[in-house]
């Protein structure tokens, strides 16, 4: 029962990100002989009872007496050894927390350990000790800024015996860390935080908007380009902030030095220690020439590129190896800018010491924590690169959407059906993993949609990679039967979309291509066999993928030049597909209908009929077209191609 409270209240803070941000936080329930504590790099807003680790609290009581070594990196190293070992279970392969002997120390059956920003707001300003002595007395204790791990659990050790009472005040205040708040219960931990929030609640002042708003339109002529200034061995992906509280931080260099340096050890492990604010406003040509020469700047100072770059009046950006540590380290600094603001009701903004932060830079600790955020990069080609799928809610282009998803693709979905493409993105994002999947509608027959579509693609993730022109419609009919209007839509769509996809995704990847020489970007066609043969009395969207190809052979001729391969992969019949097996309104349907294929009494013999004009027989699938997407990508070296995947029915020539 009481890891099953341990659990629910867990998760209640959790998934709070008020309280707890970039899975971090700690809880733990103890009884006489056993502790159980959250495990390392186990997110406690999913966790469940595989994610705590039970250690021997007569294991952990002798750490507290025991000599050991003056080097800190020895003296962390034989601490983590002695964590393993009071491990219940030794042949666990989970990781003790580091703060395990701190939740042992507490003497709380339940201890909830987290970081709200109006707790690190109060401590990380001029007069926040004066100000917790002020609002909760004897009922907490204030730890000035300690190093984590063995000399921190020391110095609580010490503040508690310190106290004229016998008892553990239900709050332990910890100097750029958080808060740890005990109890006999889950509800009484609960009472404790509610309360103690707020009366800080009650201290602050007003800060600015911290809503999400509408980005400037420029930001997607710059970002591309920051992106690859900030991409050395591995391509980066971005995350963006615009809302009035980046906007506040941003408005000058004045008031982004409230910022600019590390609040707690989460925004030096995150977003690392400083951020880059990029001190101009003009065109997105003046303000990119500015971040060029001020991120070799940042690196010569510090040694590293940003992860953050605040542009001025803006917002706010963050690169990473992937999008999800992307988001984190953005959701991080804008928890430090909340910091900052409430700040200033406790007497302004005060950041870690210098040598605190290079104790946290490069402790084990943290650096394992860094590790687990970032995860692996991935055995693909295609890992974290960013994608665009048209018409990619459902059907062929649906299966090309699952396909790069689990290759860790970042994929925009481009649909008109906005239910089911945010559906999809949602089931697809779901399943884990450091790449992320969003939807934007889209119309590919609009210029204006598809250009906000490639803006929205930039502002989601950084840039752009791989645009795939896959929406089309088919509309068969012979000359006596096709209208005008019908013609038109499916010219639109199938021809002129493929036309305005070309012309805006372009104009990122050749901006890219500008600051990152030597780094390739697609864009694909989906095209058709009907675009390698003529289609009886299917002209219109025959003609369509004709004029397709040889768009593709002149887009490949003209952007060469700036890295973009362009290329055409030609798909047999997807006979699995809506379009031939939709039970009411499929071709198959249709077909035995129209008595279209002699002698056919069912479905299956009409599909038997198709199928036997295939010299693989059988029709295409999606992991045929998504073995031509990843050869397409991966070769450096091909171009302007009309690639056939349609099982020997149709060969070039």
């Amino acid at each position: 029962m009481a890891l099953k409270d341990l659990i629910e209240i867990s998760r209640l803070y959790g998934s709070d990100p008020d309280y707890v941000l970039a899975g971090g936080g700690n809880t733990s329930f103890k009884d006489r002989k056993t502790l159980f504590v959250k495990s390392s790099g186990i997110p406690l807003a999913t966790i469940d009872e595989s994610g705590f680790v039970a250690l021997t609290r007569e294991k952990l009581s002798v750490m507290s007496i025991r000599k050991y070594s003056a080097n800190a990196a020895l003296r962390e190293d034989e601490i983590k050894r002695d964590l393993l070992a009071a491990r219940v279970d030794p042949t666990s392969n989970l990781r003790p927390s580091v703060e395990a002997s701190l939740h042992d120390l507490i003497e709380h059956p339940y201890i909830v350990h987290t970081h709200p920003h109006l707790v690190n707001a109060l401590m990380c300003g001029k007069t926040g000790a004066a100000a917790v002595k002020k609002l909760f007395g004897d009922d907490a204790i204030y730890v000035p800024y300690t190093d984590p791990g063995y000399t921190l659990y020391m110095r609580v050790a010490t503040e508690i015996k310190r106290r004229k009472s016998k008892t553990v005040p239900p709050m332990i205040f910890l100097e750029n860390h958080g808060v740890f708040v005990g109890g006999e219960s889950p509800a009484a931990v609960k009472r404790v935080y509610d309360a103690m929030i707020k009366k800080i609640r009650a201290l602050t002042k007003k800060i600015p908007d911290t809503s999400r708003i509408t980005p400037d339109p420029k930001v997607a002529d710059m970002l591309p380009a920051v992106r690859m200034l900030l991409s050395e061995n591995t391509v980066k992906v971005g995350a963006f902030l615009a809302s009035g509280l980046a906007s506040h931080f941003t408005k000058s260099a004045e008031t982004f030095a409230k910022v600019s340096s590390a609040f707690t050890p989460d925004q030096i492990v995150y977003c690392k220690a400083y951020a880059l604010y990029i001190d101009e406003d003009g065109t997105p040509e003046e303000i990119i020439t500015a971040c060029k020469a001020a991120c070799a700047s940042f690196k010569k100072k510090n040694g590293y590129a940003p992860k953050i770059v605040a542009l001025k009046g803006i917002g706010i950006a963050a690169f990473e190896d992937n999008a999800a540590s992307a988001e984190i380290a953005l959701a991080v600094f804008e928890d430090a800018m909340k910091i900052s603001a409430y700040a200033a009701s406790f007497g302004g903004p005060r950041f870690m010491s210098q040598k605190a932060i290079s104790f946290i830079d490069s402790w084990e600790v943290e650096n394992y924590r860094r590790s687990i955020s970032k995860g692996a990069h991935g055995a693909s080609h295609l890992a974290q690169k960013i994608a665009v799928v048209t018409g990619g809610a459902q059907g062929f282009g649906g299966g090309i959407v699952e396909h790069l998803h689990a290759d860790g693709v970042n994929v925009i979905i481009a649909d008109l059906n906005e239910e089911k493409g945010r559906a999809y993105a949602d089931v697809l994002n779901a399943a884990g993993g450091k790449n992320r999947v969003r939807f934007v509608k889209a119309d590919v027959s609009d210029p204006a949609s598809v250009e906000a579509l490639v803006r929205d693609t930039v502002i989601a993730f950084g840039g752009l990679d791989v645009f795939i022109s896959n929406a089309g419609i088919l509309r068969a009919g012979s000359l006596d039967e096709m209208d005008a209007r019908t013609f038109d839509i499916m010219t639109k769509v199938n021809y002129t979309g493929y036309f305005y996809s070309a012309k805006y995704a372009s104009k990122v990847m050749k901006l890219q291509h500008a600051h990152k020489p030597g780094y390739f970007t697609d864009i694909i066609q989906i095209n058709s066999k009907s675009g390698l043969a003529g289609s009886n009395k299917n002209f219109a969207y025959a003609g369509g993928k004709f004029g397709g190809i040889g768009l593709t052979q002149s887009f490949a001729l003209e952007l060469i030049g700036h890295g973009i391969k362009v290329n055409s992969i030609c798909p047999g019949n997807f006979f699995d597909g809506p379009l031939w097996s939709d039970p009411k309104n499929g071709l198959f349907v249709q077909y035995l209908k129209a008595k279209k294929v002699p002698g056919a009494k069912t479905i299956a013999d009409v599909k038997k009929f198709y199928e036997d004009k295939v010299p693989a027989r059988r029709g295409c699938t999606v992991i045929d077209v998504m073995r031509a997407i990843r050869y397409v990508v991966e070769q450096e070296y091909e171009t302007g191609q009309a690639v056939p995947v349609t099982g020997g029915q149709e060969m070039l020539k």
